[in-house]
């Protein structure tokens, strides 16, 4: 596990440190992670797992996805042969009336005989029809095409519009106790990316950033998430201190700053579209409530730390957008 990414086990939503006794599924498309005392085995077993040579453990969700496949496979094949017996019971028929309506009518292939020519052709069509209609069910339950787990097509915002999600609404916690507030219009904006996995979808984002809550509050004992805002790729805006209260993402710099947080990890993957737009949505929300300056200074995360953040993917776009400055505040 990366030191610089953030893993929660997906059975009890804790996040998985270093020192944590883990164990992740084999299942080379999911690849999640669990604590070892999450999976339900005992220790005999989990030893045998670590012990044993190609012994390998899979979770919950892939070992029920397996067998729907398993179930719907022999549905399939079921249905098959309940398709040959029926055509074996019109092939019966039409060789009957073929004798007497036309005893010389040519076969269909030349070199079987009239009734197994037929029936090898008419199967072969229905074989290929459900093989490709299982390989499309294949593809869609086990994500064949490259599509991630966590995306949901239907979950997300593309229609131009700011949607923002409170606190309460991505499940966060409050504040400790009152923030320091901000000296308002704020003057520069800094973005950053949390440098875990991205997200695709309100369910998995705002797991995403509770996780990001909980190291913030919980492991560096900070009063609340560190970043005033939080971009997901679904398109969504996830309030963390919002414009009023001072953030804790750039040491030396928080004051007199917004401090926007990309979800995911972009040295060499691009963001989406839509979170782009949301971004730049939300800046401009900023001016339009008079919370941020309309002479604001925009700044990668890396141009006031010693950090790769945001990116060299989002550094670069950014780079492009009206107020970025190569120049530094003070």
């Amino acid at each position: 596990m990366s030191n610089n990414a953030l893993e929660i086990c997906l059975k009890c939503q804790e996040i998985i440190t270093s020192t944590s006794r883990h164990i992740r599924c084999d299942n080379w498309i999911c690849e999640k992670v669990y604590h070892r005392k999450c999976t339900g085995l005992n220790e005999d077993q989990l030893r045998m797992i670590d012990s044993v040579q190609n012994l390998n453990w899979q979770c919950d969700v892939c070992v029920e996805k397996a067998q729907n496949v398993t179930k719907l496979s022999q549905c399939l094949e079921k249905c098959l042969r309940e398709h040959e017996k029926r055509l074996e019971a019109l092939e019966l028929g039409l060789q009957k009336r073929s004798k007497l309506d036309d005893p010389q009518t040519p076969p269909l292939c030349p070199f079987l005989p009239n009734t197994v020519g037929r029936k090898a052709v008419t199967i072969t069509v229905v074989f290929v029809l459900l093989t490709t209609v299982l390989g499309i069910v294949l593809a869609t339950t086990t994500n064949l095409f490259g599509k991630t787990l966590n995306q949901t097509n239907f979950d997300v915002i593309d229609n131009g519009t700011l949607v923002m999600v409170k606190v309460p609404d991505w499940g966060g916690k409050p504040a400790n106790k009152k923030l320091g507030e901000q000296k308002l219009p704020i003057q520069r904006v800094i973005i950053s990316h949390t440098a875990a996995e991205g997200c695709e979808s309100m369910e998995v984002c705002s797991a995403r950033v509770k996780v990001v809550q909980s190291f913030h509050m919980d492991s560096w004992g900070w009063d609340h998430i560190g970043y005033n805002f939080l971009v997901g790729g679904d398109g969504r805006v996830y309030e963390g201190r919002g414009w009023n209260y001072v953030g804790a993402h750039t040491k030396g710099y928080n004051t007199n700053s917004v401090g926007i947080s990309f979800i995911g990890t972009f040295t060499k993957t691009k963001p989406t579209e839509r979170q782009l737009k949301a971004c730049q949505l939300l800046i401009a929300e900023g001016v339009r409530l008079k919370k941020l300056d309309p002479n604001y200074r925009l700044y990668g995360h890396r141009q006031l730390s010693a950090t790769e953040s945001p990116g060299d993917e989002v550094y670069r776009i950014i780079k492009t957008w009206p107020h970025w400055s190569h120049e530094i505040d003070p």
